[in-house]
């Protein structure tokens, strides 16, 4: 690992004030801890040899999806993530509250061995900003270091609590780094094909179109019209006779707007939009 980097990306999380479709395949070995002790080993990773660690951010409960991998895990144009910087480019209270609704979630990915579980090769672990700020303090830690280190690493501990303790409806995991150093294994050729056969978490994930994103935002900031015209069509269906001739239908007042309203605004011209 760059422990610089490491050092560097802790300062930012500690300055941070806490204010996609899924292409996942099946064959993706993922690690999820149990209530108990377990032990794992962060594997140096194929993809960036420097970091192990894979930031990913993601929208839940936007619209009909339930999750929506922000296409800037790709460097591509995303529509809730400008509509939320819009939002916060003004004086209003109102859109403040709402840019915040609007920020994704983070998660982290790094690629594991689990002991015990080493027969099952390198597996996904995913978990949030907790987790991932212990690591980075772990190997910022100078009598810790390079835990990743493939002969002198250190074998990561886990104490997972149910929910009877945390008084919620989720686990929660804590971790320590091993009191000894060791090596990943003492199997080169093995070291050897957990560090080649590895899943790239960019990849269990593809970007949705950005139209197919707005169109969700749309549903989420004004749920009222998609109401408003499943009750139309039924209204259609009980008072219209069947025709083969062309007829008109009548349409509703015009609604007062909302400050959802001008979304579509903000999107006229998407060739426009600062990313």
């Amino acid at each position: 690992m760059n422990l610089d980097a490491i050092k560097k990306k802790l300062e930012s999380m500690q300055k941070t004030t806490n204010g996609g479709s899924s292409n996942n395949s099946s064959n993706v070995k993922r690690f999820k801890p149990t209530v108990g002790k377990q032990t794992v080993r962060v594997v140096p990773f194929k993809y960036n040899k420097e970091f192990p660690f894979t930031e990913m951010r993601f929208y839940y409960g936007i619209g009909s999806r339930k999750v929506i991998a922000s296409p800037l895990n790709w460097g591509e144009k995303d529509p809730i993530a400008e509509f939320a910087k819009q939002l916060r480019g003004t004086n209003d209270k109102e859109n403040w509250r709402l840019a915040k609704k609007l920020d994704p979630k983070t998660r982290i990915y790094a690629p594991v061995i689990v002991r015990g579980e080493e027969s099952e090769g390198v597996q996904l672990w995913e978990f949030g900003k907790e987790i991932y700020e212990a690591f980075l303090q772990m190997a910022a830690d100078e009598e810790v270091g390079d835990f990743t280190d493939i002969m002198s690493g250190r074998d990561i501990k886990l104490v997972t609590v149910g929910p009877e303790a945390t008084g919620t409806q989720y686990n929660k995991t804590t971790i320590a780094p091993s009191m000894k150093t060791s090596a990943l294994s003492e199997d080169s050729k093995l070291i050897e094909k957990w560090l080649e056969e590895q899943e790239n978490p960019l990849d269990l994930y593809k970007p949705l179109p950005f139209d197919t994103i707005k169109q969700a935002l749309q549903e989420w900031l004004n749920p009222e019209d998609e109401a408003e015209e499943e009750v139309e069509e039924e209204e259609v269906e009980e008072t219209v006779a069947p025709s083969k001739s062309n007829y008109s239908l009548s349409t509703k007042p015009a609604a007062k707007k909302s400050k959802a309203d001008a979304f579509d605004d903000l999107f006229e011209d998407d060739d426009d939009l600062p990313f």
